[in-house]
């Protein structure tokens, strides 16, 4: 099933978030601000997948990503940064094989999964959620 992008305001921003898996697309640095400042309030996993548009195989874990958001949407947000718009925080969290899936859990780095790794990336979301 291909997912539909739809324009959303959420946090006082508008952003791209996909709709039938709740991945949302950062694409500015205040909106990236909002949800790591979240993070901080609820303790809630933060799931970042760092892309971009020309990485294949970026293209190959869209659909895992996808299926993993819409299965932990209750406990662990979902959101992508590509790392062209926003190289800052990318080189904030040393995400430089791409892609790169770091989880944060108060504004904190836990664990991250680097490459197309479906199993492995599934195993560390079910560690850390609660």
């Amino acid at each position: 099933m291909e997912a539909k992008l739809a324009y959303e305001r959420g946090n006082g921003f508008s952003h791209k978030r996909v709709s039938t898996s709740m991945v949302v697309l950062v694409h500015s640095l205040d909106l990236w601000k909002s949800y790591i400042a979240a993070s901080k309030l609820k303790n809630k996993l933060l799931v970042i997948e760092f892309t971009a548009t020309w990485c294949g195989p970026c293209r190959y874990l869209e659909p895992a990503m996808t299926e993993f958001a819409a299965k932990y949407s209750t406990d662990v947000d979902f959101i992508k940064i590509d790392v062209d718009d926003l190289p800052v925080v990318a080189q904030q969290f040393e995400a430089s094989v791409l892609p790169a899936v770091v989880l944060v859990k108060d504004a904190k780095e836990v664990d991250r999964v680097e490459g197309v790794k479906k199993d492995e990336l599934q195993k560390k979301i079910e560690k850390h959620r609660k």
